[in-house]
Protein backbone atom coordinates (compact mmCIF):
# COMPACT_ATOMS: atom_id res chain seq x y z
CA UNK A 1 0.00 0.00 0.00
CA UNK A 2 0.93 3.57 -0.28
CA UNK A 3 2.41 5.20 3.06
CA UNK A 4 3.18 8.56 2.03
CA UNK A 5 5.78 10.45 3.52
CA UNK A 6 8.83 7.67 2.95
CA UNK A 7 11.87 7.15 5.31
CA UNK A 8 15.79 7.39 4.21
CA UNK A 9 16.49 3.84 4.73
CA UNK A 10 12.93 2.53 3.37
CA UNK A 11 14.73 3.48 -0.18
CA UNK A 12 14.94 0.47 -1.65
CA UNK A 13 10.88 -0.29 -1.73
CA UNK A 14 10.22 3.28 -2.65
CA UNK A 15 9.92 2.44 -6.69
CA UNK A 16 7.90 -1.01 -5.52
CA UNK A 17 5.43 1.12 -3.54
CA UNK A 18 4.68 3.57 -6.86
CA UNK A 19 4.64 0.80 -9.58
CA UNK A 20 1.91 -1.46 -6.84
CA UNK A 21 -0.09 2.05 -6.60
CA UNK A 22 0.00 2.52 -10.36
CA UNK A 23 -0.92 -1.39 -11.09
CA UNK A 24 -3.98 -0.95 -8.69
CA UNK A 25 -5.06 2.46 -10.13
CA UNK A 26 -4.85 0.79 -13.90
CA UNK A 27 -8.16 -0.14 -15.60
CA UNK A 28 -7.15 -0.33 -19.00
CA UNK A 29 -5.17 -3.83 -17.98
CA UNK A 30 -5.73 -7.56 -18.10
CA UNK A 31 -7.63 -7.85 -14.43
CA UNK A 32 -5.70 -11.19 -13.68
CA UNK A 33 -2.52 -10.34 -14.90
CA UNK A 34 -2.37 -7.01 -12.68
CA UNK A 35 -3.02 -9.29 -9.70
CA UNK A 36 -0.39 -11.53 -10.48
CA UNK A 37 2.27 -8.84 -10.95
CA UNK A 38 0.93 -6.87 -8.28
CA UNK A 39 1.63 -10.03 -5.53
CA UNK A 40 4.58 -10.62 -6.99
CA UNK A 41 5.72 -6.99 -6.45
CA UNK A 42 4.39 -7.12 -2.60
CA UNK A 43 6.42 -10.57 -1.78
CA UNK A 44 9.78 -9.01 -3.41
CA UNK A 45 8.74 -5.48 -1.30
CA UNK A 46 8.18 -7.57 2.00
CA UNK A 47 11.41 -9.53 1.51
CA UNK A 48 13.34 -6.22 1.58
CA UNK A 49 11.55 -4.72 4.01
CA UNK A 50 12.22 -7.93 6.31
CA UNK A 51 15.53 -7.59 5.79
CA UNK A 52 15.97 -4.07 6.43
CA UNK A 53 13.66 -4.04 9.18
CA UNK A 54 16.25 -7.22 11.00
CA UNK A 55 18.84 -4.64 11.24
CA UNK A 56 17.20 -0.97 12.32
CA UNK A 57 19.57 1.13 14.55
CA UNK A 58 18.25 3.25 17.35
CA UNK A 59 17.61 5.82 16.02
CA UNK A 60 15.99 4.06 12.42
CA UNK A 61 13.57 2.89 15.10
CA UNK A 62 13.31 6.69 16.71
CA UNK A 63 12.58 7.86 13.32
CA UNK A 64 9.83 5.24 12.54
CA UNK A 65 8.27 5.42 15.69
CA UNK A 66 7.88 9.26 14.44
CA UNK A 67 6.31 8.28 11.01
CA UNK A 68 3.47 10.65 10.03
CA UNK A 69 1.40 7.96 8.93
CA UNK A 70 1.88 5.75 12.05
CA UNK A 71 -2.01 4.84 13.93
CA UNK A 72 -2.81 7.47 15.97
CA UNK A 73 -4.43 6.85 19.37
CA UNK A 74 -8.21 8.20 17.52
CA UNK A 75 -7.52 5.78 14.64
CA UNK A 76 -7.03 2.85 17.20
CA UNK A 77 -9.88 3.96 18.96
CA UNK A 78 -11.54 3.79 15.42
CA UNK A 79 -10.51 0.57 14.90
CA UNK A 80 -10.99 -1.29 17.88
CA UNK A 81 -13.08 0.60 19.94
CA UNK A 82 -16.90 0.07 20.06
CA UNK A 83 -19.44 2.62 21.23
CA UNK A 84 -16.61 5.32 22.01
CA UNK A 85 -17.89 8.25 23.80
CA UNK A 86 -15.63 11.16 24.51
CA UNK A 87 -15.03 12.99 27.38
CA UNK A 88 -14.10 16.91 27.36
CA UNK A 89 -12.70 18.72 29.84
CA UNK A 90 -10.55 19.24 32.95
CA UNK A 91 -13.03 21.14 34.95
CA UNK A 92 -10.84 23.67 36.24
CA UNK A 93 -9.76 25.56 33.16
CA UNK A 94 -10.12 23.75 29.48
CA UNK A 95 -10.12 21.00 27.30
CA UNK A 96 -6.54 19.88 25.70
CA UNK A 97 -6.60 18.28 22.64
CA UNK A 98 -3.42 16.53 22.85
CA UNK A 99 -5.57 13.97 25.09
CA UNK A 100 -8.13 11.95 23.97
CA UNK A 101 -10.30 10.32 26.78
CA UNK A 102 -13.61 8.56 26.76
CA UNK A 103 -15.78 5.03 28.00
CA UNK A 104 -16.17 2.42 25.38
CA UNK A 105 -15.73 -1.56 24.52
CA UNK A 106 -13.77 -3.82 23.53
CA UNK A 107 -15.44 -6.91 22.33
CA UNK A 108 -17.85 -6.51 24.59
CA UNK A 109 -16.15 -5.10 27.52
CA UNK A 110 -16.80 -2.08 29.12
CA UNK A 111 -13.22 0.01 29.56
CA UNK A 112 -11.85 3.10 29.34
CA UNK A 113 -9.22 5.09 26.60
CA UNK A 114 -7.00 7.74 27.27
CA UNK A 115 -4.02 8.60 24.58
CA UNK A 116 -2.13 11.47 23.09
CA UNK A 117 -3.14 12.81 20.10
CA UNK A 118 -0.27 14.13 17.86
CA UNK A 119 -2.89 15.09 14.63
CA UNK A 120 -2.50 13.96 10.69
CA UNK A 121 -2.83 17.30 8.83
CA UNK A 122 -1.29 20.33 9.87
CA UNK A 123 -4.38 21.92 10.62
CA UNK A 124 -5.23 19.17 13.68
CA UNK A 125 -1.55 19.27 14.60
CA UNK A 126 -1.75 23.14 14.91
CA UNK A 127 -5.01 21.95 17.24
CA UNK A 128 -3.39 19.30 19.14
CA UNK A 129 -0.29 20.64 19.71
CA UNK A 130 1.70 17.91 18.27
CA UNK A 131 0.77 15.68 20.82
CA UNK A 132 2.54 17.81 23.54
CA UNK A 133 -0.75 18.05 26.24
CA UNK A 134 -0.76 21.16 29.00
CA UNK A 135 -1.63 20.32 32.05
CA UNK A 136 -5.16 20.24 31.67
CA UNK A 137 -5.05 17.58 29.56
CA UNK A 138 -3.30 15.32 32.61
CA UNK A 139 -6.19 16.91 34.34
CA UNK A 140 -8.72 15.60 32.42
CA UNK A 141 -6.94 12.09 32.18
CA UNK A 142 -6.75 11.71 35.87
CA UNK A 143 -10.73 12.90 35.94
CA UNK A 144 -11.59 9.91 33.78
CA UNK A 145 -8.94 7.45 35.13
CA UNK A 146 -11.12 8.49 38.72
CA UNK A 147 -13.95 7.50 37.01
CA UNK A 148 -12.92 4.64 35.69
CA UNK A 149 -12.48 3.68 39.33
CA UNK A 150 -15.58 4.68 40.43
CA UNK A 151 -17.72 2.35 38.10
CA UNK A 152 -14.99 -0.33 38.22
CA UNK A 153 -13.35 -0.13 34.82
CA UNK A 154 -9.90 -0.74 33.84
CA UNK A 155 -7.93 1.72 32.09
CA UNK A 156 -5.88 1.54 28.35
CA UNK A 157 -3.44 4.16 27.22
CA UNK A 158 -2.09 4.50 24.31
CA UNK A 159 0.96 6.74 24.48
CA UNK A 160 2.96 8.86 21.90
CA UNK A 161 4.46 12.47 22.90
CA UNK A 162 7.54 13.97 22.38
CA UNK A 163 7.00 15.21 25.90
CA UNK A 164 4.55 18.12 27.93
CA UNK A 165 4.31 21.16 26.27
CA UNK A 166 6.93 23.36 28.06
CA UNK A 167 5.41 26.64 27.54
CA UNK A 168 5.43 29.26 29.98
CA UNK A 169 1.39 29.13 30.08
CA UNK A 170 1.98 25.37 31.04
CA UNK A 171 3.88 26.48 33.65
CA UNK A 172 2.35 28.65 34.65
CA UNK A 173 -1.33 26.62 35.33
CA UNK A 174 0.84 23.84 36.82
CA UNK A 175 2.35 21.45 34.19
CA UNK A 176 4.76 19.71 36.80
CA UNK A 177 2.29 19.18 39.63
CA UNK A 178 -0.20 18.03 37.37
CA UNK A 179 1.71 14.92 36.03
CA UNK A 180 2.91 14.15 39.74
CA UNK A 181 -0.56 14.29 40.93
CA UNK A 182 -1.51 11.92 38.08
CA UNK A 183 1.47 9.25 39.14
CA UNK A 184 0.51 9.62 42.46
CA UNK A 185 -2.93 8.60 42.05
CA UNK A 186 -2.41 6.22 39.09
CA UNK A 187 -0.24 4.10 41.74
CA UNK A 188 -3.05 4.08 43.90
CA UNK A 189 -5.88 3.68 41.53
CA UNK A 190 -8.08 0.54 42.62
CA UNK A 191 -8.87 -0.58 38.92
CA UNK A 192 -6.67 -2.17 36.42
CA UNK A 193 -4.39 -0.33 33.91
CA UNK A 194 -2.32 -0.84 30.71
CA UNK A 195 -0.28 1.36 29.06
CA UNK A 196 1.33 0.84 25.77
CA UNK A 197 3.61 3.42 23.91
CA UNK A 198 2.50 3.22 20.25
CA UNK A 199 5.16 5.88 18.84
CA UNK A 200 6.95 7.95 20.98
CA UNK A 201 7.28 7.97 24.70
CA UNK A 202 9.11 11.00 25.84
CA UNK A 203 9.83 12.33 29.61
CA UNK A 204 6.89 12.90 32.00
CA UNK A 205 5.06 14.03 29.45
CA UNK A 206 4.58 9.76 28.74
CA UNK A 207 4.76 8.96 32.44
CA UNK A 208 1.57 11.38 33.24
CA UNK A 209 -0.30 8.73 31.64
CA UNK A 210 1.66 5.97 31.65
CA UNK A 211 2.09 4.50 35.19
CA UNK A 212 0.73 1.13 34.88
CA UNK A 213 0.33 -2.85 35.78
CA UNK A 214 1.08 -3.42 32.58
CA UNK A 215 3.64 -1.78 30.23
CA UNK A 216 3.89 -2.82 26.82
CA UNK A 217 6.02 -0.92 23.42
CA UNK A 218 5.01 -1.69 19.72
CA UNK A 219 8.18 -3.41 17.81
CA UNK A 220 9.29 0.17 16.87
CA UNK A 221 8.44 2.58 19.42
CA UNK A 222 10.84 4.00 22.21
CA UNK A 223 10.77 5.08 25.48
CA UNK A 224 12.56 7.61 27.24
CA UNK A 225 13.15 9.95 29.79
CA UNK A 226 14.03 12.77 26.74
CA UNK A 227 14.28 12.76 23.12
CA UNK A 228 17.59 12.01 21.50
CA UNK A 229 18.06 15.38 20.18
CA UNK A 230 17.79 16.77 23.58
CA UNK A 231 20.48 14.80 25.40
CA UNK A 232 22.67 15.19 22.13
CA UNK A 233 22.04 18.83 22.93
CA UNK A 234 23.29 18.13 26.74
CA UNK A 235 25.95 16.22 26.16
CA UNK A 236 27.27 17.26 23.05
CA UNK A 237 26.26 20.69 22.66
CA UNK A 238 24.67 19.59 19.38
CA UNK A 239 20.80 17.66 18.37
CA UNK A 240 23.45 16.72 15.16
CA UNK A 241 25.08 13.76 17.63
CA UNK A 242 21.22 12.60 18.17
CA UNK A 243 21.91 8.81 16.30
CA UNK A 244 24.83 8.25 18.59
CA UNK A 245 22.56 9.60 22.06
CA UNK A 246 19.83 7.09 20.59
CA UNK A 247 22.02 4.14 20.41
CA UNK A 248 23.69 4.73 24.01
CA UNK A 249 19.70 5.39 25.67
CA UNK A 250 18.77 2.18 24.91
CA UNK A 251 15.54 3.21 24.51
CA UNK A 252 14.42 0.39 22.03
CA UNK A 253 11.65 -2.02 22.80
CA UNK A 254 14.24 -4.54 22.99
CA UNK A 255 16.67 -3.21 25.45
CA UNK A 256 13.27 -1.55 27.58
CA UNK A 257 12.73 -5.42 27.97
CA UNK A 258 16.27 -6.91 28.70
CA UNK A 259 16.52 -4.33 31.10
CA UNK A 260 13.19 -5.52 32.63
CA UNK A 261 12.04 -2.00 32.22
CA UNK A 262 8.53 -2.97 30.16
CA UNK A 263 6.44 -5.68 30.36
CA UNK A 264 6.09 -6.68 26.86
CA UNK A 265 6.84 -6.14 22.95
CA UNK A 266 3.69 -5.81 20.72
CA UNK A 267 5.10 -7.27 17.11
CA UNK A 268 4.24 -4.97 14.05
CA UNK A 269 3.66 -5.90 10.52
CA UNK A 270 6.10 -6.05 7.74
CA UNK A 271 7.06 -2.06 7.37
CA UNK A 272 5.80 -0.98 10.85
CA UNK A 273 2.25 -0.17 11.93
CA UNK A 274 2.11 2.32 9.03
CA UNK A 275 2.04 0.31 6.20
CA UNK A 276 -1.06 -2.22 7.79
CA UNK A 277 -2.62 -0.05 10.67
CA UNK A 278 -6.03 -2.58 10.57
CA UNK A 279 -3.69 -5.50 11.31
CA UNK A 280 -1.64 -3.39 13.80
CA UNK A 281 -4.80 -2.48 15.41
CA UNK A 282 -5.98 -6.17 15.37
CA UNK A 283 -2.87 -6.97 16.74
CA UNK A 284 -2.61 -4.82 19.84
CA UNK A 285 -6.43 -5.34 20.82
CA UNK A 286 -6.16 -8.96 20.76
CA UNK A 287 -2.49 -7.96 23.15
CA UNK A 288 -4.82 -5.68 25.00
CA UNK A 289 -7.86 -7.99 25.94
CA UNK A 290 -5.12 -11.15 27.16
CA UNK A 291 -3.31 -8.49 29.58
CA UNK A 292 -6.82 -7.53 30.74
CA UNK A 293 -8.11 -11.30 31.09
CA UNK A 294 -4.69 -11.43 33.42
CA UNK A 295 -5.18 -8.20 35.52
CA UNK A 296 -9.05 -8.33 35.83
CA UNK A 297 -8.77 -11.79 38.00
CA UNK A 298 -6.82 -10.68 40.25
CA UNK A 299 -7.78 -9.15 43.91
CA UNK A 300 -7.39 -5.03 43.94
CA UNK A 301 -5.69 -5.24 47.17
CA UNK A 302 -2.94 -7.65 45.28
CA UNK A 303 -2.74 -5.70 41.85
CA UNK A 304 -1.95 -2.69 43.83
CA UNK A 305 0.76 -4.75 45.72
CA UNK A 306 2.00 -5.42 42.66
CA UNK A 307 1.77 -2.74 40.98
CA UNK A 308 3.86 -1.01 43.62
CA UNK A 309 6.60 -4.05 43.51
CA UNK A 310 6.99 -3.62 39.74
CA UNK A 311 7.93 0.14 40.01
CA UNK A 312 10.33 -0.81 42.97
CA UNK A 313 11.96 -2.92 40.96
CA UNK A 314 12.90 -0.13 38.38
CA UNK A 315 15.07 1.44 41.42
CA UNK A 316 17.65 -1.56 42.19
CA UNK A 317 20.45 -0.48 40.00
CA UNK A 318 23.83 -1.82 40.00
CA UNK A 319 27.47 -0.19 41.35
CA UNK A 320 30.53 -2.17 39.96
CA UNK A 321 28.76 -5.36 39.50
CA UNK A 322 26.75 -5.20 43.15
CA UNK A 323 23.14 -4.36 43.83
CA UNK A 324 23.74 -0.92 45.76
CA UNK A 325 21.83 -2.42 48.82
CA UNK A 326 25.55 -5.06 49.14
CA UNK A 327 27.60 -1.83 48.72
CA UNK A 328 25.38 0.29 50.91
CA UNK A 329 25.30 -2.72 53.20
CA UNK A 330 29.64 -3.23 52.77
CA UNK A 331 30.11 0.57 53.20
CA UNK A 332 28.59 0.54 57.10
CA UNK A 333 30.09 -2.53 57.91
CA UNK A 334 33.52 -0.56 56.77
CA UNK A 335 32.46 2.22 58.65
CA UNK A 336 31.35 0.89 61.83
CA UNK A 337 34.67 -1.11 61.80
CA UNK A 338 36.41 2.34 61.63
CA UNK A 339 34.78 3.78 64.46
CA UNK A 340 35.42 0.93 66.75
CA UNK A 341 39.13 0.92 65.88
CA UNK A 342 39.09 5.16 66.50
CA UNK A 343 37.61 4.32 70.22
CA UNK A 344 40.52 1.71 70.84
CA UNK A 345 43.03 4.20 69.97
CA UNK A 346 41.29 6.70 72.34
CA UNK A 347 40.55 4.34 75.24
CA UNK A 348 44.70 3.47 74.65
CA UNK A 349 45.48 7.22 74.05
CA UNK A 350 43.27 8.29 77.22
CA UNK A 351 45.36 5.04 79.41
CA UNK A 352 48.78 6.31 78.30
CA UNK A 353 48.14 9.84 79.87
CA UNK A 354 46.21 8.71 83.02
CA UNK A 355 50.03 6.42 83.67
Amino acid sequence: MATGPTLPFDEPVWELDRRIEELRLSTALDAVAVNKEIRELERKRDEILSALYANLTPWQQVQLARHPNRPTTLDYVRMMVEDFVELHGDRRFGDDHAIVAGFGKLDGRRVVVIGHQKGRDTREKLRCNFGMPHPEGYRKALRVMRLAEKFHLPVVTLIDTPGAYPGVGAEERGEAAAIAENLLEMARLRTPIISVVTGEGCSGGAIGIGLADHLALLQYAYYSVISPEGCAAILWKTGEKAAEAAAAMRLTARDLLELGLIDAVIPEPIGGAHRNPEQMAATLKSAILKTLDALCGMPLDRLLEARTEKYRRVGVFMEQGRRIEQALAARAESEARAQKRAGRRRTLTAGSTSA
